[in-house]
């Protein structure tokens, strides 16, 4: 009977996992640029067909290890967000969904990011934390007439991304890069792309996540109640 209980806590951690996941998302559903996280569990045909592939025979130890449910991947919706006129000379927005603004963090690494409400520091183009915006040739960008020229755009995949913070992406070793000489038609003046994430169907997730996680820990809560009465009886008949 206490076999039932590791699915049922695997499932609870599972969801609580998507909570955080889900409360990121509507956390962020003002910031520009911002992609929409989620994540897919594995099943158990995902399983047995693993361990017939392996050459597993199932036991009763692999069979109750697999049935329990799984976080398998994360993803990012990578569908692009409304973009909305500010009237700002120093906002940009990207017009394709798989490009990026190259930034230089304070760190001094190069970080990828798609939020262009930048600003003027000492005449540098700055993002909103105050790092340096970079163009083609990785360099900071002096603030001067026809300056948005010198915006660099990489178009980069997103498997090949990994979110590190502050809304910016580091690139893997091997990403597939390509680096466009000039930004014609790449990015709009005077507009900021906002943040993809859907309030509506973000909220309707956040209160299928809750439901689901209430309904393992009752489930838990029965098993331990009915173990307790079967405790209390196996105990009362050796007496």
């Amino acid at each position: 009977m206490n076999q039932g209980v590791y699915p049922l806590a695997a499932s609870m951690i599972n969801q609580i996992n998507r909570l955080d996941q889900i409360s990121n998302n509507l956390a962020n559903i003002n910031t520009n640029g911002f992609k929409q996280e989620g994540t897919t569990e594995t099943t158990f045909n995902y399983y047995l067909e693993r361990m017939q592939k392996e050459a597993t025979p199932p036991t009763n130890i692999n069979i109750i290890t697999n049935n329990i449910p799984k976080i398998d991947s994360k993803y990012i919706n990578t569908e692009m967000g409304p973009v909305v006129a500010t009237g700002n000379s120093l906002d940009f927005a990207l017009t394709k969904p798989d490009t990026f603004f190259k930034i230089q963090n304070e760190k001094g690494d190069i970080v990828y990011s798609r939020d262009g409400a930048f600003k003027n520091l000492d005449n540098f183009l700055v993002d909103s934390n105050g790092n340096n915006v970079l163009n083609t040739d990785n360099e900071p960008i002096v603030i001067e007439d026809g300056f948005e020229s010198q915006i660099g755009v990489v178009k980069i995949p997103y498997e090949n991304l990994e979110k590190i913070g502050n809304n910016t992406y580091m690139a893997s070793a091997d990403a597939q890069m390509e680096i466009f000489g000039n930004n014609d038609n790449m990015i709009i003046q005077g507009s900021l792309e906002k943040s993809n994430v859907n309030s509506v169907s973000a909220m309707v997730e956040l209160i299928d996540a809750h439901r689901r996680f209430e309904q393992s820990q009752k489930a838990v809560k029965s098993i331990d109640e009915l173990n307790a009465s079967l405790i209390e009886k196996v105990g009362s008949t050796t007496r």
